[in-house]
């Protein structure tokens, strides 16, 4: 990328700020930008500077609150009364037994919280974010207000049901009402997985850049166009920290990449409405990095007298990949733990608030409208002299496949309600994680009777002491319903309770 000075971009704003008093030439421009926050465009109905430890303001829009799935032993708990769990197995996995004595506790439970409620189905070895579908839905709690940045994507007012903040009705961002009061996802440019995903954007995760190019006054024209892509450059950022503006961006146009036309309108842009637009995703990680394909997508930009810019890129998203960005971008378990959000519980309201897209067959919603949030500084996006194309990172591609993997598995699982296994190359299940971290555990064997895992063609396996070697294609045998746990049960209230004694001489 190569720095330029800003008496270049002060000639370039004095020359536009003539054309706004003289009469305006037809004359080519051009208005580069590079992205520097990307985040879905939730609101917060907070009230200003609530303080109150151990809360999280609901907020106007989220009366019933935010999510709390697994923020504490209680919420784990009531997520686990599958009918084929004990009492004592639930209270187990909750608390587990001999976890003071480990010397990573917290490590622990979080392995054992991870393992369970990966397996959640109405029966065992059914891992549920494969297959959420597979299990009862948990709940989510869901916006109930009626103001929502966005756009009328199907052009009826009576739709939508969101008024924008001017006063537009039939607004269209169902992916707000359905994850909008989802915790990691909610605050007020704050929000937990927003802050992750812009960090490692501007680390240089991936760069998005904007062009916006015409033939008359570039604060009104009538027959403007917008490039909108992925840049192969990595964010410059300035001495402060902050993206820095006026550096140069090379464009690619073979993928992530659209071209629109345009309105210019006093400095607001505003795209055409189109069939396809490309662009880079929401990522925090390499493997769930990609194409955002919005349908129906447009885009609105307003550009400020200092050459920021902020705004909108909005359309119909597959409702099930974006599931499984949020969902694999690690695996289900960890997020949900970390994040206390419970991945079932998105993949029921994403289903239940789809909205576009109707499968030509089934009708079935495959679209749930979506608007992001952008904000981008001045910066000059040029075209590069040979063909590019978007980085890739060999260190990461095994990872990346596993991801698209898993994600073709969850698509299939879906659509055809038959169970899908897990895809091998994933760390589903904290797998072998747990194995790995619970050996100073008491009730270690407990736990690797009682919880599930996944099983992969060509591992040999040993289930009930019978050892199967399996190959490519062959069906896993079913894991046998546990006995009665009484034994068990006492063989691990036994050792809990000897460790407790010899700790006590």
């Amino acid at each position: 990328m190569i720095s330029h000075t800003r008496f270049l971009l002060c000639s370039v704003a004095a020359a536009s700020l003539t054309a706004m008093v003289q009469p305006a030439s037809a004359a080519p421009w051009q208005r580069g930008f590079v992205v520097a926050t990307y985040e879905y465009a939730f609101r917060y109905g907070g009230r200003a500077g609530f303080e109150r430890a151990g809360d999280i303001e609901p907020g106007s829009d989220c009366l019933h609150g935010s999510s709390v799935h697994f923020a504490n032993d209680k919420n784990t708990e009531a997520a686990l009364k599958q009918p084929f769990r004990s009492k004592y197995e639930i209270e187990a996995i909750s608390r587990p037994p001999g976890l003071e004595q480990v010397k990573a506790p917290v490590l622990t439970r979080f392995h054992i919280w991870n393992r369970a409620i990966t397996y959640r189905a109405w029966k065992r070895g059914i891992e549920t974010y494969v297959n959420p579908w597979a299990a009862e839905d948990p709940g989510q709690p869901e916006v109930t207000g009626k103001i929502a940045t966005g756009f009328n994507l199907d052009g009826n007012s009576n739709t939508g049901g969101f008024v924008s903040e001017d006063g537009e009705r039939g607004i269209d961002n169902a992916l707000y009402r359905a994850w909008g009061c989802d915790a990691p996802w909610r605050g007020n440019g704050n929000a937990t997985l927003h802050l992750r995903a812009n960090d490692k954007m501007q680390g240089g995760l991936y760069t998005m850049v904007i062009r916006v190019s015409g033939n008359k006054d570039p604060m009104n024209d009538d027959n403007a166009i917008v490039e909108i892509g992925y840049s192969p450059d990595k964010i410059t950022k300035n001495a402060r920290g902050d993206v820095a503006a006026d550096y140069s961006y090379r464009i690619v146009k073979s993928e992530q990449y659209t071209k629109l036309k345009a309105r210019v309108r006093n400095g607001v842009v505003e795209t055409e409405q189109v069939e396809e637009l490309h662009a880079p995703r929401i990522a925090w990680f390499y493997d769930h990095a990609g194409d955002a394909d919005f349908r129906k997508g447009k885009i609105r930009l307003e550009i400020a007298p200092d050459g920021n810019a902020k705004g909108l890129i909005g359309g119909y998203r597959d409702w099930r990949k974006l599931y499984t960005e949020n969902t694999f971008a690690q695996d289900g378990g960890q997020q949900g733990i970390r994040e206390h959000e419970d991945g079932v519980a998105l993949y029921y309201a994403l289903k239940r608030n789809a909205d576009g897209m109707a499968d030509s067959k089934t009708g079935e919603k495959m679209g749930i409208s979506s608007t992001y949030r952008i904000t981008a500084m001045p910066a000059y996006v040029v075209d590069s002299a040979k063909p590019l194309g978007v980085t890739i990172i060999q260190a990461e591609e095994k990872r990346k496949d596993a991801f698209l993997a898993i994600r073709e598995a969850t698509i299939k699982s879906t659509k055809t309600r038959i169970v899908q296994g897990v895809p091998p190359g994933t760390t589903q299940g904290a797998f072998p994680a747990l194995e790995r971290n619970i050996q100073d555990l008491p009730s270690k064997e407990f736990f690797l009777k009682v919880l599930d895992r996944p099983h992969y063609p060509g591992e040999a396996m040993e289930i009930e002491g019978e050892r199967f070697n399996l190959k490519s294609g062959d069906e896993l045998p079913a894991k046998p319903e546990p006995s009665k746990p009484a034994a068990s049960d006492k063989q691990v209230r036994n050792e809990t309770a000897s460790a407790k004694v010899a700790d006590a001489r």
